[in-house]
C-alpha cells in the first residue's frame, strides 16, 4: 500500500484531504509545515507528497525546491495543493520541481486521479 504525506497547515484542509486519500485505499502521514515535513521524509520516505504552499517556517515551495535537490528523495513525486490558483503560482510550482499542481477549492476525483496517476508512475 502506498504512503502519501500529506503537509498543510490547516486542521480542516489537512483532515479533508487525508480522509480523501485514506478513502482511495493509501495510506496517510501528516506533517503540519515544511520543517515537519523534511524531518518525516528523512525518517520514513514517502511514495508521494501532497504539499500546500503557504505555512509557517518554510512553504511548499522551499520543501519542494529541497526535496528534488535530494538524490534520496528527487524521484518521490510532489503535488502542490494550494488557494494560489493564479497562472502564475502554477508555473512557479512547476519551476520548483512540483510534478502536479492542484488549486483549491478542488474536486475530490481531481486529487485522488491525480496521486493515483503519480504512483503508478
Amino acid at each position: 500500500m502506498s504512503v502519501v504525506l500529506v503537509v498543510e497547515d490547516s486542521p480542516a484542509q489537512r483532515a479533508m484531504i487525508s480522509d480523501l486519500l485514506k478513502g482511495s485505499g493509501l495510506t496517510v502521514t501528516i506533517a503540519t509545515d515544511g520543517v515537519e515535513a523534511l524531518e518525516q521524509i528523512l525518517k520514513s520516505c514517502p511514495d508521494l507528497v501532497v504539499l500546500d504552499i503557504v505555512m509557517p517556517r518554510m512553504n511548499g515551495y522551499e520543501v519542494c525546491r529541497r526535496l528534488k535537490a535530494d538524490p534520496k528523495t528527487q524521484n518521490v513525486p510532489v503535488v502542490m495543493c494550494s488557494s494560489k490558483g493564479e497562472e502564475f503560482d502554477r508555473y512557479w510550482g512547476m519551476k520548483q520541481g512540483a510534478d502536479a499542481y492542484i488549486a483549491k477549492p478542488f474536486q475530490p476525483t481531481e486529487l485522488i486521479g491525480t496521486v493515483k496517476q503519480l504512483l503508478r508512475g
